[in-house]
């Protein structure tokens, strides 16, 4: 599934299940709230803390949950994220193409 499809796919649900989207700005501390998420299971399966009783390694979900909220804000507000992605990895290309090959920290 290419993003645009991710994008289009997400669109039919809201409209067929969700009835509308949620505001902008709910939709922002929701995706805040699913960052959350996931920064919960990254700090339990690769960080210092263990899984609570009941907790699960559920970390592609809680990836996908993040990618669902930041496709309905993309949605919602007229963003074509294939556009937006290939511009970031251009600017960041331009940017960073010798930074982080000169960088020793990376190297060792």
């Amino acid at each position: 599934m290419t993003i645009k499809e991710a994008q289009h796919v997400v669109d039919e649900w809201i409209r067929e299940y969700g009835v509308r989207y949620f505001s902008e700005l709910t939709n922002m501390a929701v995706l805040t709230e699913e960052v959350g998420e996931l920064a919960r299971v990254i700090a339990r399966k690769y960080g210092d803390q263990s899984f609570k009783p009941g907790e699960k390694d559920n970390l592609g979900e809680e990836m996908a949950d993040v990618l669902w909220v930041l496709l309905c804000l993309a949605n919602q507000t007229g963003i074509d994220l294939t556009e937006e992605l290939k511009k970031s990895i251009k600017k960041k290309t331009n940017r960073d193409s010798l930074r982080h090959i000169a960088n020793p920290k990376l190297l060792a």
